[in-house]
Order: C-alpha cells, then structure tokens, then sequence
C-alpha cells in the first residue's frame, strides 16, 4: 500500500520501481510495436522525438565520463533498444507525413516542422545536402569505423582470454591475489569478452540504421510526391517543397540522434581501462607536454604574422596555447622540485652527538629484499608502492597456506647493486636475485606459444622459465600468442613468494612456535598443557615442524599435529620418528595437497632389487643417507628428474612411492634430484585412494 501511495506522488519514482523490478524492457518493446502499428498524433510524435534526443545526449555524456568502457556494460542494450526506437519513430513519422502532409508543415509535429523550416532555412535543397553530409559522415566515416574497432576488438578480446586466465592463475599460486579476486577478475575477463562481442554485434545494428535512414527518405518523398499530386491534387512544386521539406526535418530529427549513438560506439571501443573520465585523459594527454604546446603556439604566431592571414585570430590563439604551456612547464618544474626535495635532517635536542648504545645494534632482517635504484618507484608511496602491496599480498597467502605468521618483508634500496637489480636474503644472507625493467613487461613462456614477441629475453626469476621483457603495448599481442604477461612488481613479489616457500622451515622458529601453541591453547589448553613440558621439550616440537615445512607440508592442522605428538611422545623422542608419525596422521591433507581430489593417485616406484640395496646400506634403519657408489647415486637422481618431467608433461603430479624406511633418506636426495617430485610412504596413502603405477625405477 505504501509503495502504490508513493508511486502516485512521485511519477518518476513509480517508473524507476518498475524499470527495477524488470517491467520496463517489455514495456518499452511493447510500445515500439505500438509506434509501428497504431497511428500516433503530432503531439505524440513531438514527445518521442524529443524524448530519443535527450536519450542520445544521455548516452553521450555516460560514455565519456566512464572510467572504463567495462563500467557501461548495459551500453549494446541500450544501443539496441535506441536503434529500434528510432527505427519505429520513423516508420510512425512516415505514415504522419504521408497521410496528413498536404495540410501544411505543421502535421507532423512542431519538432520535425522546426527541423525542416529553421534549421535548414526552409529550402529542402539544402536540407538534401545537409542530411546527406550527416549521413555520409555517420556512414561512412564514423559507423563504418567503429564497426571495424568493434570487430578487431572482440577478436583480439577472445584471443587474449586463454593468457589472461593463465595470468590470474599465476598471480593466485604465487600469492599475489586470494580466491575472491581471482574469481572477480575471472568474471571480468568473461565480461570483457561478452561486452566487445556484443559492440561488435551493435555496430552492425547502428551501420544498418544509417542505410535505413538513408532509403527511407527517398520513400518518403517519392511517396509524398505522388500522394500529394494524386490523391490530393497539389501541384508537383508544391508536393515537393512540402514533402520534402517534412520528409528533411524527420530524417534530421532521427539521423542527429543516430549520429550521436554512432560517436559513442566510436568512443567507448577506442577507450582504454584506465581509471579516469575522458575528459581527464584529453587534458592529461593532449595538454600534458608543455613542448608540443610550445612548438603549437610558434606555429601558430608564424602564421599570423603572414600578410592576409586573419592574424588576429591566429596570434589570439598562440598566445593562450602558449601561456598554456608556460603554466603546464612551471607544474612540472614544480612538482620534480617537491619530489627531489631531501628529507630534512633530525638533529638531537641539545646539539651533542649521543653515546652509542644497544639500541644502535640493529639484528638482520629475516627476509630482506634490496633494489637498485630504478625500482625504488615500484616501493615509493607516492607512485602508488606496488611491489609493497604486491608482497603484502604473498605475505598473507603464504601464512594462509603454511599455518604460520610468516615475518615481514624489509624493503630498502641499495647503491651497490646493478640499477635494475634486486636481491632477496634470509637472516642476512643472500638467497635469491634478478633484474627487472619497470617500463616495460616480462611475457613468460607457460611452455607452449603459438610465435614470438620481440623484446629483451632473459629468464623467469623465480622458476627459470624462458621470458621475454616486452613493451607495455605488446601485452595483447604477447598474452594472443600464449604468453603469460605480468609487471615488474608480480615478477619481484612471485620471486619473493618462492623463496619464503622453499626455505618456509628456515622461518619457523621457537617464537613462532610458541604462537602456535598459544593460539591452540585457546580452544584445547589441556592438550597443548600435557604436551609441552610435560612430555617434549619446545626445541623438539620445533623441529618437527621445521621437517614437515622443509618437505613442503603446511602445518595448517596444528590440531592434528600436537595430538600426535601427544599419542607417540611417550615412546619415543626422536624428531625424525615424530616427523613420520606425524605424516602418517596429516596423511589425506597430503595427498590432496599433491593430487587433489581425484580418487587415482599416479605413483613411480623402486624396483625390488633397488629397494633392497637401499634398505641394506640404510644399516641400521635410522633415518640417515643412504650409502650409495657415485655412479648409483648418478643414475638414480636422473631416472627420478626424468620420471619426474614425464608425469609433469602430462599434467599428473609426480609422486614416489617407497618403503617407511626409506622415505626419509629419499626425501632428501630428491630434493636436490628432482625438487618437485613428493616422496610418500606406503603407509601415508589413504585408504580412500587408488593406486596407479605409471613407472618403476631400477638401479641400471
């Protein structure tokens, strides 16, 4: 009751209620049929007309003050639905004209009479040439344009969709972005390619109302022509002048409107996705060189000081385009003054230099990361500080995915290094380098490109896959041939990313520890209480977390690690038998870390007489290195890489299946054979998986 009270005050509120709850669409298809069908009377036809101007108008300013075409994605509807209007408003207007117009110029409506008679000063000669110049630059020039941006769009949108997925994949694994903004950013590619696709699809609509404009005024006045000498017995010069004076002012009144709509296609698909208005790039980019201004303004004075030039007008203009540029020149000045200006220096109170204390000892960053001086922008907050919000990110992914808060990453320049340079270190020491070029773009090689981009080649830093450095403007092109593009920011946080993940145990410390068991003290205090002191010690705990971490196992499941301890910790205190103990128990989070959820787990394992001789030189058991002869030792780390790189081909996770004992001697030595292939126990596979051998390894 109270919305029906309301619509009734508020007209304009009651259309929007119903536009909302989706009325409006086939409301207004409806009355298009309506238009096309039933006779309309001039105040109608006034109403209407004036209604599909404003609309376009409407639509113009929408366009150009959109931060990215993306932001207007209802824009081919409305294209559509504005086209049909038109369309139907013409079909109406004609059969207004050629019933009623012999009883003057008024029939029609005062909005086509206004277009025939003042705007083309009442002669229909000159109503033919403008609404021919109108057409011709709708037709050919401006349709016929944004039609061929449309098509080339689109199918340089689709082509680019594989590249972009990759990219958004490679940003969630490395970190960068969490499962919301991947999926946000997977629907804005679909997006992206569904809007260029129907701009495509638009454009035909707009280039086909041009030519229907252009065919129905010659029906029009052929029509009037012979309707009005006929039928209503005027003279031929008469019927001409009046029916081609009404015939002009419908197709001004509907071609100005279509002219207006064919702008905005030509606009929005010429627009890149920056995050600025159209009016801030024209001003931004147009006036932003104070030089071009300058040579402008010079060009400008030369001409006007040319005897019968309008050298008024010309030396007016050089004169604004060059104070222009004076103004835009001094911004500039000011703004390189302001950013070079050094911080000012703190001075002690008192003026004395103070004595040195403990305070001045400063301890090494657990993880550091020093740039040369042409990336400090990627960390400066007044550009934005990229790399900082890029690392913000992999810091929170990696202590999601780990179990742990992994420590701060220090950032700080550094003169000693290469200018394009950086180097990531742990506790102080180095483990990890590369250069970047913030100007341009690394194009990395997923494994399969349909061409080359050119660029500088090099490598990826962080997984050593082959990478080109591309100009920013090869993006579309390089992401088309199958590469994946990111920045200069995403190459340094994915570096930073694996670093952490591959040295995760050198993070994890008593501290760290202690945190843990605080924060599970909190739901279980009696569990985390009869474990520690009572039957491990903290030092041993740690360790046992460092093993699991060092053989890439989250330690997400506090829970179930400490209730584990707390069973095996009565019989015995070693870390290593804790550690397998441990596994056994995380033992599905493990498979499904390496497989997924898929029932069938690919798995390689060792042939009999191999297992044997391993489990002969193991000796006594213990979890220590096995002693194998330099030539064993050799074939065996590259029949493990090669299995490895054979299941990776085929997208299955390599995985090796070996005896308890053996495991752990293994794990270590496949390490630094085949860093990815996962070591499991016959007895960490759950039940609830099937085994499938894919290949066996033997010692020849």
């Amino acid at each position: 009751m109270t919305e029906l009270a309301l619509q009734s005050t508020n007209p304009a509120a009651g259309i929007l209620a119903m536009l909302r709850r989706g009325v409006g669409a086939p409301l207004l298809l409806l009355s298009m049929l309506a238009m096309i069908v039933l006779p309309l009377p001039a105040i109608a036809l006034d109403v209407l007309f004036t209604f599909n101007i404003a609309l376009s108008v409407l639509v113009v300013l929408a366009v150009m003050n959109v931060s990215r075409p993306l932001d207007f994605a209802i824009f081919p509807t409305v294209l559509l639905l504005s086209t049909l209007l038109r369309l139907a408003l013409n079909v109406a207007s004609a059969r207004v004209v050629l019933l009623h117009g012999h009883e003057g110029a008024s029939s029609a409506g005062h909005v086509i009479q206004a277009f025939g008679e003042f705007v083309v000063g009442g002669n229909y000669a000159v109503g033919i040439v403008v609404f021919a110049i109108l057409t011709i630059i709708n037709f050919v020039v401006v349709t016929k344009g944004a039609g061929r941006i449309s098509e080339v769009s689109a199918r340089f949108t689709l082509d680019a969709m594989p590249g972009k997925q990759m990219a958004i994949d490679a940003d969630l694994n490395a970190g960068l972005i969490n499962q919301d903004e991947a999926r946000a950013r997977r629907a804005e590619v679909r997006t992206e390619a569904d809007f260029y696709g129907s701009m495509d699809g638009a454009s035909k609509f707009v280039r086909g109302d041009a030519t229907a404009g252009i065919l129905i005024l010659f029906i029009n006045i052929i029509g009037g022509l012979a309707i009005g000498t006929l039928s209503h017995g005027l003279p031929v010069s008469e019927a001409a002048r009046l029916y081609a004076l009404l015939t002009i002012g419908d197709g001004l009144v509907a071609q100005i409107p279509a002219l207006l709509l064919s702008t905005s296609v030509a606009v929005i698909v010429t627009r890149m996705s920056r995050a600025q208005d159209l009016g801030g790039e024209l001003v931004g980019q147009l006036f932003g060189q104070p030089r071009s201004l300058a040579v402008a303004a010079t060009i400008l004075a030369v001409m006007g000081l040319i005897p019968g030039m309008p050298n008024f007008v010309f030396l007016l203009c050089a004169a604004v385009l060059g104070w222009f540029a004076r103004q835009r020149a001094r911004k500039i000045a000011a703004d390189a003054t302001r950013a070079a200006a050094p911080a000012p220096a703190v001075v002690p109170t008192g003026g004395e230099p103070r004595e040195l204390s403990w305070d001045d000892v400063q301890p090494v960053d657990e993880i550091g990361v020093e740039v040369g001086f042409r990336l400090v922008p990627l960390v400066d907050r007044n550009n934005g500080a990229e790399l900082l919000a890029r690392i913000r990110g992999v810091r929170r992914k990696l202590s999601q995915d780990l179990g742990f808060l992994v420590q701060s990453v220090h950032i700080r320049d550094n003169l000693e290094l290469a200018p394009n340079a950086y180097r990531i270190s742990l506790g102080g020491v180095a483990v990890g380098d590369g250069v970047v070029y913030p100007e341009r773009e690394l194009a990395i090689n997923p494994g399969r490109v349909f061409g080359k981009v050119p660029g500088i080649e090099t490598r990826d830093p962080a997984f050593g896959m082959e990478a080109v450095w591309i100009e920013p403007a090869k993006r579309e092109q390089a992401q088309t041939l199958g590469y994946t593009v990111v920045d200069a920011s995403t190459v340094v946080a994915t570096h930073v990313s694996h670093v952490v993940q591959t040295h995760a145990h050198e993070l994890l410390g008593y501290e760290e520890a202690q945190q843990l068991l605080n924060g599970l003290a909190k739901s279980t205090p009696r569990l985390v209480e009869d474990l520690v002191p009572k039957l491990l010690p903290l030092g041993t705990v740690v360790r046992v977390l460092q093993g699991l971490l060092a053989e890439r196992v989250p330690i997400r499941n506090i829970r179930s690690i400490v209730e584990t301890l707390a069973e095996h910790a009565p019989r015995t205190q070693d870390p290593a038998a804790l550690q397998a103990q441990v596994r056994v128990a995380l033992s599905r989070q493990i498979v499904q870390d390496i497989a997924g959820t898929a029932i069938e787990l690919p798995v390689v394992t060792l042939e009999p007489e191999l297992e044997a001789l391993l489990q002969n030189s193991l000796g006594s058991g213990q979890s220590v290195s096995p002693a194998l002869e330099p030539g064993l030792a050799e074939r065996l780390a590259g029949r493990l890489a090669e299995s490895t790189q054979r299941q990776e081909s085929i997208g299955e996770p390599a995985v090796l299946m070996v005896a308890p004992a053996l495991r752990p001697a293994l794990a270590r030595f496949a390490r630094a054979a085949a860093p990815t292939l996962n070591v499991l126990a016959w007895n960490e596979i759950p039940d609830s998986r099937r085994v499938r051998l894919v290949a066996s390894v033997g010692r020849s």
